[in-house]
């Protein structure tokens, strides 16, 4: 059954219209009235829905019963994840959403390609959250990953959340992700193409990131952060 992230207040038999991209989806699916499909608003849960209505631009539904579904990963992970260039951020972003990331901030690292700031940074943010929604709607997730405005490392550590806190490295002196605690919640910082320089990684360790590695292998900048996700969930 199609599924549609839906960010209002839902509750069984509220008639509503649905929001635009959701409404444009449903079209593009060539539903009618009567046709089924389940709504989320990332509050907990899933709802059965009904299409009562299809406009030219617009589609009214009535919700229906509530399902307290979760499909949550067993570990908070928050990712800080350097930027990388062309598509490859979008594809980090869908797979980290499939694989249930709890939160993306985008790291506007040394060696990153892309740069943002201003207006761009804002339809970047604005386009990445798209594509975390698209993800969830698609994998089955009832809550979205939020994704945070880009940031530097000494920025996110003016502000840094509690928890703990592995950074992705190469250097001598890692250890291996399967030998770290298992607590919750964890941060993971990582590179984009080239990693972190050798500053930035000092930053990290001494703002309290244990250094950690996935292996012998070198791992492109979009794989490593999602090996962590599939190893955590």
């Amino acid at each position: 059954m199609p599924r549609f992230y839906c960010p209002a207040p839902l509750q069984t038999g509220l008639a509503l219209s649905l929001p635009a991209g959701a409404a444009r989806h449903v079209q593009v699916l060539r539903m009618q009235p009567g046709d089924s499909i389940t709504l989320f608003n990332g509050e907990g849960g899933e709802f059965d829905a009904t299409v009562t209505r299809m406009g030219r631009s617009d589609v009214e539904v009535e919700v229906g019963a509530h399902h307290p579904v979760e499909r949550e990963a067993l570990r908070a992970v928050h990712l800080l994840a350097g930027i990388t260039a062309n598509e490859r951020m979008d594809w980090l972003v869908e797979k980290a959403t499939e694989l249930g990331v709890a939160s993306i901030t985008p790291l506007m690292a040394e060696r990153s390609v892309l740069k943002l700031k201003g207006e761009r940074a804002d339809k970047k943010r604005a386009h990445w959250q798209a594509v975390a929604v698209a993800a969830a709607e698609q994998c089955g997730r009832n809550r979205v990953p939020v994704v945070h405005a880009a940031v530097s490392l000494t920025e996110w550590l003016k502000k840094a959340p509690t928890g703990q806190r592995w950074v992705l490295s190469l250097s001598a002196g890692t250890q291996p992700l399967s030998q770290m605690p298992q607590a919750e919640p964890v941060t993971v910082l990582s590179g984009p193409e080239g990693g972190l320089s050798p500053t930035e990684e000092a930053l990290a360790l001494a703002g309290g990131f244990a250094p950690v590695s996935l292996g012998p292998r070198v791992l492109r900048a979009e794989t490593a952060p999602l090996a962590v996700l599939a190893l955590s969930a």
